[in-house]
């Protein structure tokens, strides 16, 4: 059995698939298996995993399925996987050839959960943005969602962890299949319910941010769709963090942390329609949710940076 598995599901991406799988290949760490999913992609992505299959039989677990989403196919994914560990990594971004070496360290601490860095570049691998992030020795998870949750802008997302995959399977974790922030809903569980964590200060995800990207531009559509999910990951998040035997801090933490996402959300609505999602926001109470000290006033002057009618109408 391999230590890591490395799921890569792959859409449509053919362009960038060369770039991602050699920068896996090329890991002077060589304790994985590559579980290559393709999602009912219609270009040459096919041919392009065959020809890497063929020439990597003892690296490369592939499967070709039906077209049914990112959050479905990583969990296919989790189920395929033969690793003590998993890392997601998108077929259209790539990862530095360091980064398993660096973890190493970690993994064999027996970490549960191993969170690194991520920079955004162009597609000819020029960088855009260093993103920011708290680093820190091992800790609980618990610890850790609690140094990560008001700062990091990345904690929702799955690409930046190696994962024991005994989270998911003990716990039953699944990606939310038919909901926009599938990663919102469950990443956040995924930290708190981990024993031991360490955020790492190594720079070893590269997402590539590409303006003719179809799978990361959206139609207000999909907008109205994302924030309305939201709702229901929070719904979910709350009726979870009730069942789990949590720290104080964490739950108030967990509520703000969902909150705030929530809130942010409504600046993206045009007017009609965020005056329905106000009356959402309003309905969850969710400032009675969170009883922490100045907590309305907080809320207040978060909902008077995006909008003055939204600060109106929670006083």
């Amino acid at each position: 059995m391999k230590k890591i598995s490395i799921i890569i599901p792959v859409y449509n991406t053919a362009k960038y698939l060369k770039r991602c799988f050699d920068s896996v290949l090329v890991q002077s760490y060589k304790d994985f298996e590559m579980v290559i999913i393709n999602d009912g992609s219609t270009d040459n992505s096919e041919q392009i995993i065959n020809e890497y299959k063929d020439k990597y039989p003892d690296l490369i677990s592939y499967y070709n399925k039906p077209n049914t989403g990112v959050a479905s196919t990583r969990n296919f994914g989790i189920e395929k996987a033969n690793g003590e560990y998993i890392m997601f990594l998108d077929s259209d971004d790539y990862i530095d050839k360091a980064l398993l070496k660096t973890l190493e360290q970690y993994i064999n601490k027996d970490i549960d959960l191993i969170k690194f860095k991520l920079q955004r570049v162009d597609e000819e691998g020029k960088t855009l943005e260093i993103v920011p992030g708290a680093t820190f020795e091992e800790t609980t998870g618990e610890d850790g969602f609690n140094k990560l949750y008001s700062t990091d802008v990345l904690l929702d997302s799955p690409c930046v962890y190696l994962i024991k995959k005994e989270i998911f399977t003990q716990n039953n974790l699944k990606f939310a299949v038919g909901t926009e922030h599938e990663d919102f809903g469950l990443i956040p569980f995924i930290i708190v319910l981990a024993k031991t964590m360490v955020s790492v200060n190594f720079y070893g995800y590269f997402y590539i941010q590409s303006d003719n990207s179809i799978t990361r531009n959206e139609d207000y559509k999909r907008t109205i769709k994302k924030a309305y999910d939201a709702l229901k990951h929070y719904d979910n998040a709350i009726e979870l963090t009730k069942k789990l035997n949590l720290n104080k801090l964490t739950k108030q933490n967990i509520r703000i942390y969902y909150t705030n996402a929530i809130i942010l959300k409504a600046k993206e609505l045009h007017d009609e329609e965020q005056e329905k999602y106000i009356k959402e926001i309003k309905n969850r109470k969710m400032a009675k949710n969170i009883k922490v000290r100045n907590l309305k006033q907080f809320i207040k002057r978060l909902l008077l940076s995006i909008n003055i009618k939204l600060y109106l109408q929670m006083k």
